[in-house]
């Protein structure tokens, strides 16, 4: 394959259809599950797979004769459940045997969040330079529209190919918990699955490919502490009637350390595996201090300095070491509270002793830490022996257990240095990711032989599921020119 070639067929791709149709997604306020309970009603999640159904039916035709020969693509639904894209490109010139790629995304988003700059929102694209902003397009709306144009870049070069086959699910960002059925269903028809390539992950920097070699779990529920039946007067019940957050507070003393943000229980903790360590090393060796200067901290800079008379300190995180930072965010569990009911704004908040706190949590697990067995501890660890017999309830809402790539086989880890090198100049990275993606982890039970490339454009500042989410487009286009790189040069026997 002409590797230059399919990047200029891949960047014109990218310029003159695939950011237009990237901007069209923005606008669509696909919202998970989770996060929109009526989403059947409202039809959003349809609107966007009959979109990327659609635009893939119309491919073939669009770049050329022998492009895609034989693709199909479709939708499937069972019933009750979020839809699902399928599609299929059969092998050229007889390549790769039984042998199959998988490709793997998802097109439901994350909600709104608040803190958007004024020129930009959630469901608003706006291009600016080489970003993209808005809602989803990095996370992942991006990777169906890739996929189809990395195997069309291959075929234009009439060069042999496997069988790709690809699943674009419409449930991730609530956990994936309709995939199962789907993947029951579905295996019989995907054939040997030699390698995944998922495009839902994130990149280090943006000069040079990423591997993730691992990601968390993660649990959820909320906690709710209830000691009165109804609010009453602080200055006659404080003293007497224990504040339901200060119960609250109690109870998540029990999880982790608020000084140092450690989780206490061991059943949460996993040991980190040598090759892991010594990713996270070689890792934090190419992004130093970046780890952590990534975040948008409160403060301008990381120094301190004067503003008037006062001495101005950005805010710090828990370590400025890279190396330990790679690792508390890859392999070691973590307590988030992501929301809250029961507490009045603060314009609003009268002198009133409430009767019910209620918190929103979120933990991300080690790997190799089992998902189920993680929540029902979190249940026990919570509920038991409540302060004061408050009326105490932790309810569960996913649980989802993390993945451990396995060993990367040496002509893929070969492919994957030597074309990043051809594409970004510099030699792949291997790094564990924070996030989760539950289908990796079913993957590994349904097809144990397969190697895995997960990748993706998530990367600094990128801001997935927080305001100001963009897709850096140059990335994004230079990725897909490498993954077609991957593909075409086949599946070993």
């Amino acid at each position: 394959m002409d590797l230059s070639e399919i990047g200029r067929f891949v960047d014109r791709r990218w310029r003159d259809d695939l950011l237009p149709r990237l901007v069209d997604y923005v606008r669509v306020p696909a919202k998970s599950p989770a996060f929109d309970p009526n989403w059947a009603e409202h039809g959003h999640l349809d609107a966007v797979v009959r979109s990327a159904r659609d635009w893939a039916q119309a491919l073939p035709g669009s770049v050329g004769a022998g492009v895609l020969p034989g693709l199909t693509i479709e939708i499937v639904r069972i019933e009750g459940r979020t839809p699902c894209i399928v599609f299929d490109a059969p092998a050229t010139q007889g390549a790769g045997g039984d042998a199959t790629v998988m490709f793997y995304g998802h097109l439901d988003k994350q909600p709104e969040m608040s803190g958007w700059r004024d020129e930009l929102g959630p469901w608003k694209p706006v291009v600016e330079g080489n970003k993209l902003y808005g809602r989803g397009s990095a996370d992942d709306g991006y990777a169906v529209f890739a996929a189809l144009t990395a195997i069309a870049a291959i075929d234009l070069q009439q060069a042999a190919r496997p069988r790709c086959v690809g699943l674009i699910e419409t449930c991730e960002e609530s956990g994936s918990y309709d995939l199962p059925a789907y993947l029951d269903l579905l295996t019989p028809r995907f054939g040997a699955v030699k390698l995944v390539v998922a495009l839902d992950s994130g990149c280090g920097n943006y000069d040079q490919l990423w591997v993730t070699t691992s990601l968390r779990g993660l649990i959820g529920g909320v906690l709710s502490v209830e000691i009165l039946s109804e609010g009453v007067h602080s200055g006659n019940a404080s003293g007497i009637v224990p504040s339901s957050f200060r119960i609250a507070r109690r109870l998540l003393d029990r999880i982790d350390d608020s000084r140092t943000g450690r989780v206490l229980s061991e059943a949460f903790h996993a040991p980190i595996p040598a090759a892991r360590m010594a990713e996270a090393q070689a890792a934090g060796a190419i992004l130093g201090d970046a780890v952590w200067k990534q975040f948008p901290w409160v403060g301008c800079s990381h120094e301190a300095h004067h503003h008037g008379d006062a001495v101005m300190v950005s805010a710090q995180p828990t370590t400025t070491d890279p190396i330990e930072a790679i690792l508390a965010r890859t392999w070691r569990p973590a307590l988030s509270v992501t929301g809250g009911a029961g507490l009045p704004s603060v314009d609003a908040a009268g002198n009133v002793l409430r009767p019910k706190t209620a918190l929103k949590l979120s933990m991300r697990l080690p790997p190799t830490v089992d998902g189920e067995r993680a929540s029902a501890e979190l249940k026990r660890l919570l509920e038991a022996d409540p302060p004061y017999q408050a009326r105490v309830r932790f309810e569960a809402d996913w649980a989802a257990s993390g993945w451990n790539a396995p060993p990367t086989a040496p002509w893929l880890k070969e492919r994957l240095d030597r074309l990043s090198h051809d594409c970004f100049g510099r030699e792949a990275a291997w790094m564990g990711e924070g996030g989760t993606i539950p289908f990796m982890n079913m993957l590994g039970d349904y097809f144990p032989d397969a190697q895995f490339l997960i990748t993706g454009v998530l990367g600094p500042q990128s801001n997935a599921h927080g305001p100001n989410e963009f897709l850096r487009i140059d990335y994004a286009q230079t990725l897909t020119r490498l993954v077609a790189g991957v593909v075409g040069e086949g599946l070993p026997a």
